[in-house]
Order: C-alpha cells, then structure tokens, then sequence
C-alpha cells in the first residue's frame, strides 16, 4: 500500500485511533484510546490525533462505526454523532474514506489477530469452510459474519443488536414484558450490552450502580441478587448466541468481543450459557460442534480496518 492510513474504531463509550505501516497493518505504537464523549464528531477526534502525533500525513481514512452506515455518512446509535465523509476529509486531509460498521471491523481482524488474543470459552470442532460470527457486547450489541471468499473476508453490514429478544422461560418473558416499557420494540441490547446488564440487574431488585460491582459480588458470593443476574445474562447469551449461529449457520465459529464480553466470559460456561447455545432441537449437534472464543485485543477493529483497505486494490482489479 506504501501510503499510510488513519484507522479509527468509534464506540459510544471510546474510540480508538491508529496508523497502518508500510506493509498496510495496523502500527501497534501508534494505537490510541480516547474517551468519545470528550470530542464534538470524530473528524475533531482525529485531528487531535493527527497534532499529537506531529500531524503525519495520510492517504486515506477507515473507520469502524457502532451505528449504521449510509452512502451520506453513518450515525452512533448510543451517542450523537453523525459522522460525514467531507468533514473526515477536511479535518485530515486524506483524499478517501470508508466507513464500516464497528461489528465488520472486527470481523475482517479474525485472520489478523495473535494467538494470545484468542481466548477459549467452550471448545468445539470449528470448519475451516464455515463462516465466523462475531458477537460484540459493550455499550451495544450487534454482530457480524466472515465469509471467506479466495484469499479475502466478505463481512456485510447488520444490526442485530435492535432485533428482538428471545422468548423463552417465564423468567425471560417476564423480563421481555419489562423492557417493552422503556424500549418498545424489546431489542436485544436492551439487556445484552453494559446498560443493558444494569437493567437487568435493578429489574431483580438489585442495588449496584456499575457492572465491575455486579461481577465482583458475584465472584466472591456477596450477592444473590448478582449472582442470578449472572446466570440470566449467561443464559440469554446462549440464547441469542445460537440463534445468529444458526441464522448463519457459523460453523467456523463463534468469537465474543467488547468490554461486557470480556469482562463476563470466565464466568459463561459455569452460568449455563452452553446449555441454551446449544437448545435449538435437531440442530443440537451443529451448535455443540461451534467453538466460542473471547477476542482479547481492544485493537481488533483497528485491524479490521487495516485488513479492509488491504482488500480493496484486489477488489477492483475484478
């Protein structure tokens, strides 16, 4: 690629923000975290970035976005950001940008991550032909697929994280019905996100005001109430986790990642998420063979990004 590139992955809680090398990979020294409610729009995130580090020129710009993507630009679903491809131009002086939903950017990073940053929740027997599905739970929830097609990822755009929560046990119904009453279309990240396990938590009668509290009365057996907290956020996440697998029938894997996810998945497997993972009746098998995996590295998306604009020369010479 030679040129570098501005890769940026903007959540409601941080963004992050780095440059690619010469061979077109994400430069690990160049990797920043900041705090997204600190900035007016990501085009003022990357030029503080850009005069931090002695405003390096760039080519182009990648950003993965949790929100959905248009052609005129993309909106943060849990913050009020519009982001426009001219004020990115303008504020970096890059002649292209991209814009991907969050969820793509990690899931174009699955061939791009060490080792180490692959974690092992429940072991499975994963086909190196199946598709990859990625589940992020943060301030959001969404997920998203990787085809693999040649020597490329095909990863198209998805909001899954706003389509409805499952119904199941009377405890799971009854907290759906709960819900209705402050998200009235029930979605999924009305509970399987960071708010969403507050919420969860208060409608068991619970007291702690952040979830490092709930997951820490939980450890130690402070608290019932956390404890059951727990076990129903575990479970919905088997729930819902099987359904996207078999939605696309993800046999290469399933892979958790964001802030919720890794700070709940030492805890899934004892909590009974497999058991609900893998309820789908006769397609029991094809889930119980699908090993889920937690991506440890908070730049994944960063290299998502990178792995996107190394694609796209290959692209248009079709």
């Amino acid at each position: 690629m030679g040129k570098r590139h501005l890769l940026a992955d903007v959540g409601g809680t941080h963004t992050r923000i780095g440059l690619t090398n010469a061979q077109g990979r994400l430069c690990p020294d160049s990797a920043r975290r900041y705090r997204t409610a600190d900035f007016s729009g990501l085009a003022a995130a990357l030029a503080f970035y850009l005069r931090d580090l002695g405003c390096p020129s760039v080519a182009g710009v990648c950003a993965g976005v949790a929100g959905p993507v248009g052609a005129d630009g993309a909106q943060l679903t849990n913050l009020d950001w519009f982001i426009a491809p001219d004020d990115l131009r303008a504020a970096t002086g890059a002649a292209q940008v991209h814009l991907l939903n969050d969820l793509q950017a990690q899931a174009y990073a699955l061939d791009d991550l060490d080792d180490a940053a692959l974690v092992p929740v429940v072991p499975g027997r994963a086909r190196p032909d199946g598709a990859r599905l990625v589940l992020g739970v943060g301030t959001g929830c969404n997920v998203a697929v990787a085809h693999r097609i040649g020597d490329d990822l095909f990863v198209p755009p998805a909001e899954s994280g706003h389509t409805g929560l499952p119904h199941g046990e009377a405890q799971i119904n009854a907290l759906v019905d709960h819900m209705s009453h402050t998200h009235p279309h029930k979605p999924i990240e009305a509970v399987l996100s960071g708010p969403g396990l507050l919420r969860l938590h208060h409608w068991l009668g619970g007291t702690a005001s952040d979830i490092k509290a709930i997951i820490a009365q939980h450890r130690t057996g402070q608290d019932g109430t956390a404890a059951e907290t727990m076990r129903v956020f575990a479970r919905l996440v088997g729930t819902v986790a099987g359904d996207m697998c078999l939605h696309h029938m993800a046999t290469g894997g399933l892979y958790l990642i964001g802030g919720v996810a890794r700070a709940v998945a030492p805890h899934l497997a004892s909590l009974g998420m497999q058991a609900c993972f893998v309820a789908k009746g006769p397609y029991r098998q094809i889930l119980q063979d699908i090993p889920i995996t937690l991506i440890d590295d908070d730049t994944a998306a960063l290299k998502g990004c990178a792995r996107f604009l190394r694609q796209i020369p290959r692209a248009t010479s079709h």
